[in-house]
Order: C-alpha cells, then structure tokens, then sequence
C-alpha cells in the first residue's frame, strides 16, 4: 500500500487533458492507495463555491465516489484555489487540512505545505500571501458578485503572469534558510511540497544523523504525474 500526492494541476475548463490525467489517476492508482493528497493549487483560480467551473463539478461526482468507498482525500489550499470552501469540500469528499501539517508516512514525520511559505525572498507575493490568508478579506471578497469576483480573479491572473516574467527564477523559488526553519520546528525528517514548479528531491545535512529530505512535486502543464510514497520509499511516476 502507499500513499499518493499531487498539486498544481490548474485545472479549468479550457485544459480538458489535465481532467483527463487526473480522470486517469482517480480511476487507476487512487483505488489502491491509502490516501490521496492534494497539496493545493488544484484550480487554476477559485471565486467561491457559488460559481463552480464544469470541471469542479465533473471532478467533484468522481471524488465523491472515492471519498465514500473509503479512500481519504485530503485538499490543502495553494495561492490560486485559497478560497475554496467547506461546501464544495463537502460536495467532493475533500477533507481540508491547515496551511501545514506533519504526518506520519510509514515511521517518517513528514511536513506537507503547499511550498508557498518557503519563498521568502519574493516579498511582493509573501504580502499578498498574508492578505489573500486573511479571513475579513476573504469573506469581503466572496460578499462581491460573481461577475466582480471573476474579473478579480482574471486580474490576479494577470498581475501574477507579469511579476513571474518580472522577477529571477530564484527569488521565486524556496529560501534555503526558510527551508532549514522549517525542518527545525516541526521536527521532521522529510518535508513534501508543491508550488514553484522544480520537481526534484533535494537532500539536506541539518546535523543529524540520517539527514533531511525536500520533495517538490511536479506541476501539470504537459503531463500529469503524483508523488508514491510507501514503506520502500518515495518515487514519482507518469500517469
């Protein structure tokens, strides 16, 4: 048995492959797994659970069946699908889990975060990131009409595009010391994330024996992929 793990697919309705993989995945390795994890960034953006795109509501009726045969789908929000709420959590099968959280893998504490947190060197995102987590902005932006939100969210969309082509790769990217910081205070060994689009697992040397490892997961543009983790290890694989 093993435990599977996902993020930043982006799905919307005008990227009818990334359903189809993910279609794939829910109908093949999903039913064997202990859990499925998706560690945000699921939707390319999200304006509430009042304006649900057909893709949401296609992948709602396949997870639902999964959640009730008894396959756990824990979602974590990322910075694109952070105002997903309790209804279409509910809707899904999804159960929602905080901005961090450590579980045990197989005897391995390990850390899941969205990745989002770790890069601190991009000041302007980290202080949208601290407004767009506030729960008053939250509830003054899902108050809008759907139209106003949907123009926000194509806004965003747009702000985000530039400033990524605006700024290095690497302030966009973890902060090495934010990284170690991490392991200190949750007291694990290995830490899985998404994020930054840089799949790729990176070890580290915090002093202790064994060491520490960084999982980073693959996005979805082009194909779709998820992180197995068992008692052997852990190993990306292809849909």
């Amino acid at each position: 048995m093993s435990t599977l793990f996902i993020s930043d697919l982006h799905l919307e309705d005008s990227r009818a492959e990334t359903l189809e993989w993910l279609m794939a995945l829910l109908d093949g390795p999903a039913r064997d797994a202990e859990a499925l994890y998706i560690l945000g960034d699921l939707f390319e953006f999200w304006i509430g659970d009042d304006a649900l795109p057909a893709c949401a509501r296609q992948l709602a009726g396949a997870t639902r069946k999964l959640a009730d045969g008894g396959l756990p789908l824990f979602f974590m929000h990322g910075n694109r699908d952070f105002l997903l709420g309790q209804e279409y959590a509910a809707m899904a099968g999804f159960r929602l889990l905080p901005e961090s959280v450590v579980t045990d893998l197989y005897g391995t504490p390990t850390l899941l975060l969205h990745g989002d947190s770790l890069c601190t060197d991009d000041t302007e995102y980290q202080a949208f990131r601290l407004q767009a987590r506030n729960p008053a902005w939250q509830a003054a932006v899902l108050a809008r009409s759907v139209v106003e939100r949907l123009a926000m969210a194509r806004s965003a969309r747009d702000a985000s595009t530039q400033h990524t082509g605006s700024v290095s790769m690497e302030i966009m990217d973890v902060n090495d010391e934010a990284v170690r910081a991490a392991f200190r205070e949750h007291g694990v060994s290995r830490m899985i994330h998404g994020h930054t689009h840089r799949p790729a697992m990176h070890d580290y040397d915090l002093g202790e024996p064994g060491g520490a490892q960084r999982i980073v997961l693959a996005d979805w543009y082009g194909a779709g992929s998820y992180l197995d983790v068992s008692a052997a290890g852990a190993r990306s694989r292809d849909i």
